[in-house]
């Protein structure tokens, strides 16, 4: 356990933030009568108007500036931003019809898919474990493709748009939060577009719809946006290979509520790919957590025997 209060305090916050990912699924299951696609839109509104303000509570507007004298940035982000929507979107659509196993596989996997492309992409090396517990997540899907006949194809596309996503955003020189904003409000023209258009007989008009759905559709932005300020104090105090112990609590919660509470079946073909899967994340936290441990040995000054 960190003594250090500042790394306590990080702890604190990477498990709120994880929790609340790994419950999400509650709140998109409320909203269960909305298409997917609506909900998105909804998401994407209020996540402006809350981000707007939490970056003016922190007076983050002048980052926001220097971003939109970038093209080259500018333009980056409208490709960030159609991956976050592509994966918002289709993690409502995946909760909300029953594929929430997949949702979570898709969250497991993620990591797993971090490693491999820092290697292809960024250079980074991968030690003998990783390469083996990268291996053997893959022989999971490929034992499910060819003796199942299924392809996970929600899972990887969960995985792979968010991996690819943080990939980008690692690469470019933008806060997380002004990053957010500006990605939000790229996707907002889209989301008003719809809104006020295309389904205008739909949960958009709020004279419609009774108190509760109203309140559960304005919480989107709070929803979207609290647990990654979490997730930004924690990643400011803690390791980020501390971090990414943390980060499995997001699918495991995911994996019970489908199971316990939402009536998923938990068939053979999914034991055999979860069970590849959990084996190579136990591999891959062990290697993790002996690197760190390494690296906290090699860091500590020789102790000196008295003459």
């Amino acid at each position: 356990m960190p003594t250090n209060p500042e790394q306590r305090k990080g702890v604190i916050l990477a498990c709120m933030a994880f929790f609340m990912w790994g419950l999400a699924p509650i709140y998109f299951k409320l909203l269960q009568h909305i298409s997917a696609f609506e909900i998105l839109m909804h998401r994407v509104v209020w996540s402006v108007l809350f981000i707007a303000i939490i970056v003016a509570v922190l007076q983050q507007w002048h980052k926001v500036q220097y971003i939109f004298k970038q093209p080259k940035l500018i333009a980056m982000l409208v490709l960030t931003a159609a991956l976050l929507g592509f994966n918002w979107g289709l993690f409502i659509w995946a909760v909300n019809n029953d594929h929430m196993l997949d949702a979570s596989l898709g969250y497991y996997i993620n990591p797993l898919l971090n490693v491999l492309l820092g290697m292809l992409f960024l250079g980074e090396k991968l030690r003998k474990w990783q390469a083996f517990a990268v291996a053997l997540a893959l022989c999971g899907v490929l034992i499910q493709v060819i003796s199942f006949g299924s392809f996970p194809v929600v899972a990887l596309s969960l995985a792979s748009s968010f991996a690819i996503y943080g990939l980008l955003r690692k690469k470019l020189p933008i806060e997380s939060l002004p990053g957010l904003l500006l990605e939000a409000l790229i996707l907002l023209p889209v989301a008003l577009v719809y809104w006020w258009l295309m389904v205008p007989t739909a949960s958009s008009d709020f004279t419609a719809n009774d108190w509760h759905t109203n309140a559960l559709l304005i919480s989107a932005g709070v929803i979207t946006t609290l647990p990654l300020l979490c997730f930004i104090g924690a990643a400011k105090r803690l390791q980020y290979t501390t971090l990414g112990f943390f980060q499995y609590i997001g699918p495991s919660l995911m994996f019970i509520l489908a199971v316990v509470f939402y009536g998923e079946v938990f068939s053979g073909e999914r034991i055999v790919t979860f069970a590849c899967i959990w084996s190579a994340l136990a591999i891959f936290s062990y290697d993790s957590y002996r690197q760190s441990q390494k690296r906290k040995r090699e860091n500590i000054p020789p102790v000196t025997k008295p003459v």
